[in-house]
């Protein structure tokens, strides 16, 4: 299914949806900063949305952070 996430995936949405900077992010995962891109711009795809912005809103109107 298309828009199933991983509990790492919501992680990572919810550190975004915080407001934190893509290394400050990183940081908190243990993550390199291009890792955590490449994972954001992977979950938007499975979302089917093209920004971050997008993809935080999608998550929150589905109450998943």
């Amino acid at each position: 299914m298309p828009h199933e996430l991983s509990s790492d995936d919501v992680a990572l949405l919810a550190l975004l949806a915080s407001g934190l900077p893509m290394e400050a992010v990183a940081r908190r995962l243990a993550l390199s900063e291009r890792t955590v891109r490449r994972r954001t711009r992977i979950v938007c795809d499975r979302l089917g949305v093209t920004t971050t912005v997008e993809a935080v809103a999608w998550a929150a109107r589905r109450h998943l952070i």
